[in-house]
């Protein structure tokens, strides 16, 4: 059974062409999630990122820069949620001189929304802090780890904190 899609906003300032390279460009990714990131920024193109050893694994679907992108969502070694089973929306819309990041992750098991949910506010804090230039810091985690797996594949981009 799936649950109601996990939906959160944030305002940035920063305009929504600086806000879409967060998404699509490794080192913009990883200073504000994750620790490790390969992203091959066309449709059917690599999504990896692993977050705190969390391998998310899936696919960009659609990329129509720089308001909207669609990704597939899942982990290594999950049978809860393998690679690519749920989908994450971003739209960016220019607003009040910055951007409007509205995030939709569809299709999550019942069980793992409530991590989602404190997931995605906790990550598009960073990214307030990060698309205008700032430093949000080391990622401290996720109060609660919900997925691991194994390592993910060979280096592409890697943050160092």
């Amino acid at each position: 059974m799936t649950a109601d899609p996990v939906l959160a906003s944030v305002h940035i300032d920063a305009p929504p062409e600086r806000v879409y390279e967060y998404f699509v460009k490794p080192q913009a990714m990883l200073a504000w999630m994750g620790d490790y990131a390969q992203l091959e920024t066309e449709p059917g193109g690599r999504f990896h990122l692993d977050i705190k050893g969390a391998s998310v694994r899936g696919h960009y679907l659609d990329l129509e820069p720089p308001h909207r992108l669609v990704i597939s969502w899942g982990y290594a070694g999950s049978n809860d949620l393998p690679p690519g089973a749920t989908t994450v929306e971003v739209r960016f819309t220019a607003d009040r001189g910055g951007t409007r990041v509205d995030l939709e992750h569809r299709d999550l098991p019942l069980a793992d929304r409530p991590a989602h949910v404190v997931g995605w506010i906790h990550y598009l804090g960073r990214l307030q802090m990060a698309a205008p230039g700032g430093d949000p810091g080391p990622d401290p985690g996720m109060p609660r780890q919900t997925h691991r797996s194994a390592a993910g594949p060979p280096d592409v981009c890697r943050r160092h904190s």
